[in-house]
């Protein structure tokens, strides 16, 4: 398991579009229709990676506790399956269910959406404000949230967030 860190997006970088697979409900989503009214956390996960499977009660509790706020959560999958069948959408499906996801868990089969926000590494985390701006902090103790949970609460309460940056650490996205 190679320990990647994340890449960064400059603050206020402007959310890029997508549709893609939800693979819990089988539907084509966007990012417009996923967002939350006061912000939005875009997650790229996937299955097999020992750091996500680490996270996954912490970022469910997180999410449990933040999509009441008005933070919306999407999960994005990126890996390529074919080298890595155990990240396949059907599998992402029972993977959701298993980890009792309350959000999106989208697949990214072009890559095209990871490449677009320079994801690097799973789990690797981009927050959003209301209008889609980035404003996130990475968050390298993520059985805590510290870092996710310290963002969160200043975009809810309109204050400044860090402007340091830590990166995710993780799995590196399997790249076709």
């Amino acid at each position: 398991m190679a320990r990647t860190a994340s890449n960064m997006l400059p603050l206020n970088t402007k959310a890029f579009d997508f549709s893609l697979l939800n693979t819990v409900n089988n539907k084509l989503e966007k990012l417009n229709s996923l967002k939350g009214e006061k912000g939005t956390i875009i997650m790229f996960i996937c299955n097999h990676c020992p750091f996500v499977i680490h996270v996954n009660p912490e970022l469910v509790n997180i999410a449990n506790n933040y999509q009441q706020k008005g933070i919306g959560f999407i999960a994005i999958n990126s890996n390529d399956v074919e080298n890595y069948p155990q990240d396949g959408p059907e599998l992402m499906t029972q993977h959701a269910k298993d980890n009792k996801y309350p959000f999106s868990y989208l697949y990214d089969e072009t890559q095209e959406v990871a490449k677009a926000y320079k994801a690097a590494c799973t789990p690797d985390f981009f927050l959003f404000n209301e209008d889609l701006e980035d404003s996130r902090p990475g968050n390298d103790k993520p059985l805590d949230g510290k870092y996710l949970r310290n963002a969160l609460d200043s975009l809810l309460r309109n204050t400044k967030i860090n402007n340091i940056q830590k990166p995710s650490i993780g799995c590196n996205i399997k790249w076709k």
